[in-house]
C-alpha cells in the first residue's frame, strides 16, 4: 500500500505540474512555428546555478564561483574534497582523510562545509540534483564517491538557495558538472608519495564516449580506481610520543602552554595493579615492582605506554569508480537521458590496543582474587605472591580483593575498523522543448550507500569477567582428573568455553585468552534516497523592457537511513562507547516558483518561492528576492536576499542516547579550595565529592584520568522544528574593457543569521552555566561521588547533551575574487584570486544568550586566500597554487578556562603551495609531473590536551596539512 500511495503522489503531482503549466499566458502560442528563436539564432539557452530558468544570458544574483576540468587536471587530486578546500570560502571538513581515525564510523569520507556552518547546511548537488548521503542519518555527500576526471565544472554558488533547490541549501550549493556530449577514449595514470616515502598515491582511469552515426545518441563511459596510502603518527617525528600540553602560567600567554614530553599512558601492556593501598606493576624485564610512573625520557621504560607508536595520521583509502551519462533524441524537440554512478571503497583505521581497567568490569574495580567454593578458599593461580599478600578484603565478603588494575590490551589486537562502502546512484529522465522557449525536464532519481564494517581491538566484558575469576582446580570441579590447572570458577562459563586469563606482566595473555574475550565489533548501515520532480522553464510573456522568465516545478523527495553495531557495542558491553542503533525515514513533497523580471534596460528582478510538505515537521516554506543591475558595459551590481530553511536530519530527529568522550573540557572546579568564595566556589564545594577532594588534597585536584576519562550521551529530538536561515548578498562585478580588458573582479559582501538552529548544546556551556550561571544545566552533569580505580572524588563522569532548536548562527564577511588571462610574452597566463575576510561568526547556544565567536579561532581564519597561476607555452604548461591560512587562536572558551582573554595564544599563518608542470609529448599524450606542499612547512603545534587538536596528528588536521610534502607524476591520453 506504501508503494500504491507514492506512485499516487507522484502521479498527482505530474498532473499538478501540467495544470501550472497550461495555466501559464501564451506558452503555446507558438506552437505551429517551425522552428525556435534559440534553433534560429544559434544561441543555446541554459540554466545557471542557483536559478531553474534557462536564458542565454542570465547572470546569477549570488556569488558564484567555478573550476573547470582543467583545473582539477592541474591539481592531480584523488579526490575534490581536496581541491575544494582550498578555496577560501569552505570551512574545516567535519571528515576527511586525515582527521578522522579514532571515528567509529563515517572515517575516512570526505565532506565539505561551506562558511564553517557545517556539513549539513551545504547541499551538495549533481547535474543539479540531489546526491545520496554518504553518512547514515545526515545528509553530506561522501566526495569520494564522485570521480573527479568526469566532472566538466564545479560551481559554487554561496548564501541562501532553499527558495530554488530545497532544504539545506542554508551556506550555499555545491553542483558538480558532468562532462557532456565526451566523444573518444581518454587515460590517466597517475603515481605519487610523500617525502617521508608514505601516503603512496595510485590513480588510473579511462573515459570514452561515443555519439550514434545519426547524431541522436551519446553514451560516456568512466572507470576509475584509486590507492591512498596511510601515514603513521610514529612516522613524523613531532607526533611519534605522546605528549601533554600542560597549563604552567608564567605571566607570558604565549608560553602558557608547556608540553609535557613524554607523557606516556598510565595504561601500560604488562598491566598496574592495586592491592591494599600498594601499587604495582612490572619492569621491562617482566619482574615485579613496587611504584608505576609515566615519566620517561623520551624512550619507552618500563612503566608507561606510547600510544603515538599505533596511530594514524592519513587512512588508507581505496577506491574503485564507475559512472556512465547518455542521452537519446527521441524527436527533435524531446530526449531521454540517464546518469549512473557506483562506486566501492574501503578504508581502514588503526589506533592502539584498548586500555582496559577493573572498573569496566566491576562497579566498585575491586577483582576477587579468592573464591569460597564449597567451603574451601581457592586463588587465582596467576596472581603474584606480593600482590596476594598486599591484598585486603574489599567488598566485606572476608575475601581478599585486588583494589584496581589497568591493563593495555596489546595481546588482543590493536584497535580500528575495516569499512566497505558502495554507493550507488541513477537517474533517469526526459527533457526537451514543449513549444517555443519553453522548455521541461522530468526525472527520478534512487540512490543508496552502503556500509559493512569490521572493528578489532574490543573485548566481551562478561567473557573478561568469567575469564578473571580463576582458580586452580584442586576440587577437579571439571571432573577431568586434572587438579593443578586452572579453569574459571564459574561453571556455566566452562561450559561455553571459558578460558581463564592471566593479566600479570608482559605478553601474559595467551592466544587461546585472547580469542575467549576478544570481540569483533560489527556495524552495518544503509542509507537510501528516491526523488521524483521536474521543472519547466521559459518566457512567460513580454514586458516593456523584456520578457518575463518563469520556472515552476515539484519534487517529491524520500530520505531513509539505519545504522546498527553489533549488540555488546549496542549495549557497552564491549567496554567501548554504548552505541544503540538509529533508524528513520522522511518524505518531503516541495512546490517552487521562480521569476526573471527585466524592471527596465538592465535593470533585472529575480524572486522565487517555495513551499515544502515534510512528514516530520509539516510546511515550511522559503523564497528570494534579488536584483541585478548593469550599471555600465563594464560595472554589474547584484543583490539577494534570502529566506532558506534546514529540515531536521534522520539522527537530529532519532538518534538514541549514543555514548561519546568528548575532549578538551576544563572543569570549572579545577583548583577550588576550601577558603575560596563566589558563585563557582560555593557551587562547586557543594558537590560532596569536591568537598572529599578538597579535603585530602587542599584544593580540587585532577589526574590524567580524571581529565580524558569524562564521557556524556549524545541524543536527538523528535520534537525538532525547522531552523531557518536568513542571508543578504551584496555584490559588485566588474569586467574592464580597453587596456584592463583581461581582468576581471568580483566583491561580494554576505550576511547570513540562522534562527532556530538545530544544535547539541555544547558541554562547556553546560558547565560554565551549572557552575557560573543558570543551575537548571547541572541537571546534566555527574560526578563521581567517590574514588574509582584511578579517578578522583568528584571528577567529571558524564555531561549529557541533545539537539534542540535552542541555538543560532552568525556568519558575515567579504569575498574578493580577481581574475587576469591574457597574452604575456611567448605564451599565454591564467591567474585567479580567491580571499575571503570574515567580519564576524558565531554560535548563540541559547536564546538570548551572548554569541560564541569562532571567527579568528583555528579552523576559521579571519583571513584565507587562494592563488592559482599558470602559464602555457607551445607544448609546455606550469601551474602553481598557493593557499594562506590566516593567524588564528585557540578557542575562546577553552583559554577561559585558564583564565586566558579571548586571543591569548595564536597560531600562525600558513602559505601552502602546490606546483604542477605538463608537457604535450605528442597531439594525443600528455606528461606531468607536480609536488604538493612544496615547502614542507611544519603544521602549528597544536597539541593532546588543547582545544582542536585532532588525536594522533598533533595539529588541527583538517584544517593544516599533517602528511608534508608530496610529489607525483603521470600521463594522459586522448584518442
Amino acid at each position: 500500500m506504501k508503494n500504491q500511495s507514492k506512485i499516487a503522489k507522484s502521479i498527482r503531482l505530474a498532473l499538478t505540474i501540467g495544470a501550472i503549466t497550461t495555466a501559464l499566458p501564451g506558452a503555446f502560442a507558438f506552437a505551429q512555428e517551425a522552428e525556435t528563436e534559440e534553433e534560429a539564432s544559434g544561441v543555446e539557452k541554459i540554466a545557471v546555478t542557483g536559478s531553474r530558468i534557462r536564458s542565454a544570458n542570465l547572470n546569477s544574483v549570488s556569488p558564484l564561483q567555478s573550476f573547470d576540468a582543467g583545473d582539477i587536471d592541474a591539481s592531480g587530486v584523488a579526490n575534490l574534497q581536496e581541491l575544494l578546500l582550498d578555496n577560501p570560502t569552505f570551512g574545516t571538513p567535519t571528515i576527511s582523510r586525515t582527521n578522522s581515525n579514532f571515528n567509529t564510523a563515517s572515517a575516512g569520507i570526505a565532506t565539505v562545509d561551506l562558511r564553517n556552518l557545517g556539513t549539513a547546511r551545504t547541499l551538495v548537488l549533481v547535474n543539479g540534483r540531489r546526491f545520496v548521503s554518504g553518512q547514515p542519518g545526515e545528509m553530506a555527500v561522501d566526495m569520494n564517491t564522485i570521480p573527479a576526471q568526469f566532472i566538466e565544472r564545479v560551481e559554487i554558488l554561496t548564501g541562501g538557495a532553499s527558495s530554488v533547490y530545497g532544504s539545506d541549501a542554508v551556506a550555499g550549493v555545491v553542483n558538480l558538472i558532468l562532462k557532456n556530449d565526451f566523444e573518444g577514449v581518454e587515460f590517466e595514470g597517475q603515481y605519487g608519495q610523500s617525502s617521508e616515502g608514505d601516503d603512496t598515491e595510485r590513480q588510473f582511469s579511462i573515459t570514452t564516449g561515443a555519439t550514434t552515426d545519426s547524431g541522436k545518441g551519446n553514451i560516456m563511459f568512466h572507470l576509475g580506481y584509486t590507492d591512498q596510502g596511510g601515514v603513521f603518527s610514529r612516522d613524523r617525528e613531532r607526533s611519534a610520543v605522546d605528549q601533554f600540553s600542560t597549563f604552567r602560567f608564567t605571566g607570558d600567554p604565549a608560553d602558557a602552554f608547556t608540553p609535557t614530553r613524554p607523557f606516556f599512558s598510565s595504561f601500560p601492556p604488562q598491566g598496574r595493579f592495586d592491592a591494599g593501598g600498594v601499587r604495582y606493576t612490572f619492569d621491562s624485564n617482566n619482574n615485579l615492582q613496587e611504584g608505576f610512573s609515566t615519566n620517561g625520557d623520551g624512550t619507552i621504560g618500563p612503566d608507561g605506554f606510547n600510544r603515538s607508536d599505533y596511530r594514524r595520521i592519513a587512512i588508507p583509502t581505496e577506491r574503485y569508480l564507475f559512472a556512465s551519462k547518455g542521452s537519446y533524441e527521441l524527436s527533435d524537440n524531446h530526449a531521454v537521458f540517464f546518469e549512473a554512478n557506483y562506486a566501492a571503497s574501503q578504508t581502514v583505521t588503526e589506533l592502539e590496543p584498548f586500555p582496559f581497567a577493573s572498573d569496566d568490569i566491576y562497579a566498585d574495580g575491586a577483582v576477587p582474587l579468592e573464591f569460597d567454593v564449597n567451603g574451601t578458599i581457592l586463588t587465582n593461580p596467576y596472581v603474584p605472591d606480593e600482590i596476594l599478600n598486599s591484598a585486603v578484603d574489599v567488598n566485606g565478603d572476608g575475601l581478599r580483593d585486588l583494589d584496581f588494575f589497568a591493563k593495555r590490551l596489546l595481546g588482543v589486537a590493536n584497535r580500528g575498523n575495516i569499512a566497505d562502502r558502495d554507493t550507488f546512484r541513477f537517474t533517469l529522465g526526459f527533457e526537451g522543448e514543449l513549444v517555443n522557449d519553453w522548455f521541461y525536464d522530468i526525472y527520478y532519481v534512487y540512490g543508496q550507500t552502503k556500509e559493512a564494517q569490521i572493528s578489532s581491538g574490543q573485548v566481551n566484558v562478561q567473557n573478561f569477567r568469567y575469564a578473571l575469576e580463576a582458580v586452580t582446580d584442586t576440587l577437579d570441579l571439571d571432573e577431568d582428573g586434572i587438579t593443578d590447572e586452572a579453569i574459571c570458577v564459574d561453571e556455566t562459563a566452562r561450559s561455553f568455553g571459558c578460558v581463564p586469563i592471566d593479566i600479570y606482566g608482559f605478553g601474559s595473555i595467551t592466544p587461546e585468552a585472547a580469542a575467549y574475550i576478544n570481540a569483533p565489533g560489527m556495524l552495518s548501515s544503509f542509507i537510501s534516497q528516491e526523488i521524483f520532480g521536474g521543472n519547466i522553464s521559459g518566457d512567460a510573456f513580454e514586458l516593456p523592457a523584456g520578457p518575463l522568465g518563469v520556472a515552476v516545478g515539484f519534487e517529491y523527495r524520500e530520505e531513509t537511513s539505519r545504522d546498527e553495531f553489533d549488540a555488546l557495542q549496542q549495549a557497552g558491553l564491549n567496554a567501548g562507547n554504548a552505541i544503540p542503533a538509529t533508524k528513520g525515514e522522511f518524505d518531503v513533497t516541495e512546490f517552487y516558483i521562480e521569476a526573471n523580471i527585466p524592471i527596465i534596460e538592465d535593470v533585472t528582478a529575480r524572486a522565487a518561492y517555495r513551499t515544502s510538505d515534510y512528514s516530520t515537521v509539516g510546511s515550511t516554506s522559503s523564497w528570494n528576492v534579488g536584483f541585478d543591475w548593469q550599471i555600465t558595459d563594464w560595472m554589474r551590481l547584484r543583490a539577494i536576499e534570502a529566506e532558506s530553511v534546514r529540515a531536521p536530519n534522520i539522527n537530529e530527529l532519532f538518534s538514541p542516547p549514543s555514548q561519546t568522550f568528548p575532549p578538551d573540557l576544563n572543569d570549572p572546579c579545577a583548583g577550588v579550595t576550601a577558603s575560596d568564595t563566589g558563585t563557582v566556589a560555593d557551587r562547586c564545594k557543594a558537590d560532596p565529592g569536591i568537598a572529599a577532594n578538597i579535603a585530602a588534597n587542599g584544593s580540587f585536584t585532577l589526574n590524567q584520568s580524571d581529565i580524558q576519562g569524562i564521557s556524556g550521551f549524545n541524543r536527538g529530538n523528535a520534537n525538532l522544528i525547522e531552523e531557518t536561515g536568513k542571508s543578504t548578498t551584496i555584490g559588485l562585478v566588474f569586467t574592464p574593457d580597453g587596456m584592463l580588458e583581461d581582468f576581471g573582479l568580483t566583491i561580494d559582501y554576505f550576511d547570513i543569521e540562522i534562527e532556530n538552529a538545530i544544535v547539541p548544546t555544547p558541554r562547556q556551556f553546560i558547565l560554565d552555566q551549572c557552575y557560573g550561571g543558570d543551575q537548571s544545566f547541572c541537571q546534566f552533569i555527574t560526578r563521581r561521588a567517590a574514588p574509582l580505580g584511578t579517578n578522583s572524588a568528584g571528577s567529571l563522569e558524564f555531561i549529557d547533551s541533545a539537539d534542540s532548536n535552542s541555538g543560532g548562527e552568525v556568519n558575515e564577511g567579504v569575498d574578493l575574487t580577481l581574475t587576469y588571462s591574457g597574452n604575456v610574452g611567448p605564451g599565454r597566463l591564467n591567474s585567479r584570486l580567491a580571499y575571503t575576510y570574515v567580519i564576524e561568526g558565531g554560535v548563540v547556544p541559547l536564546p538570548g544568550a551572548a554569541a560564541d565567536p569562532y571567527v579568528g579561532e583555528i579552523g576559521a581564519s579571519e583571513h584565507r586566500a587562494n592563488l592559482n597561476v599558470s602559464y602555457d607555452w607551445d607544448a609546455w604548461s606550469v601551474s602553481m597554487g598557493a593557499t594562506y591560512i590566516g593567524s588564528a587562536a585557540f578557542d575562546d572558551q577553552f583559554l577561559a578556562g585558564f583564565d586566558l582573554a579571548p586571543g591569548a595564544i595564536e597560531v600562525g599563518s600558513e602559505v601552502y603551495v602546490d606546483t604542477q608542470v605538463t608537457y604535450q609529448l605528442t597531439d594525443t599524450v600528455e606528461l606531468f609531473a607536480g609536488v604538493d606542499n612544496l615547502f614542507d612547512p611544519e603544521p602549528p603545534a597544536i597539541l593532546s590536551g588543547m582545544a582542536s587538536s585532532d588525536t594522533g596528528t598533533e595539529t588541527e588536521a583538517g584544517t593544516y596539512d599533517p602528511v608534508g610534502r608530496r610529489w607525483y607524476l603521470g600521463a594522459r591520453a586522448r584518442f
